[in-house]
């Protein structure tokens, strides 16, 4: 006669005790099972799970960035601040230029400052909000 091994033991008592009890996906099929694995699954399923937006390319999220700029300042009070982040992302488009880091070439042009100021400024001010230096 077989002894239980140590491990087989832990199994049997937890069993015994319902820790294997309504756990989550209990009864449910495994997630892509019997389909093809893609490499990145864990990555993937870890942005969705923490609900994560995928990474994009430096050049791609620059452009994002560059198109959302006027949401980006809206909330800002002050022109100072506002100038600091359009200044802190001409920056990164001049050093993006300069690394050309995930191989795509960088024809992103940086931004005026004083027009994307000026728009901040008409919108605080249609909105009946303060505008500080």
């Amino acid at each position: 006669m077989m002894s239980e091994s140590w491990i087989d033991a832990q199994i049997r008592k937890a069993e015994e005790r319902g820790d294997f009890d309504d756990l989550p996906g209990s009864g449910k099929p495994i997630p892509g099972l019997g389909r093809r694995q893609d490499p990145n699954w864990w990555l993937k399923g870890y942005l969705k799970r923490e609900k994560l937006d995928m990474p994009l390319p430096e050049t791609l999220a620059l452009r994002k960035e560059i198109e959302q700029i006027a949401d980006t300042v809206a909330e800002e009070r002050s022109e100072k601040v506002v100038r600091e982040i359009v200044t802190d992302l001409n920056t990164r488009i001049v050093d993006a230029r300069r690394r050309r880091t995930d191989g795509l070439k960088i024809t992103i042009a940086t931004l005026e400052v004083d027009p994307i100021v000026e728009a901040w400024r008409a919108r605080r001010e249609a909105e009946g909000r303060p505008v500080r230096p």
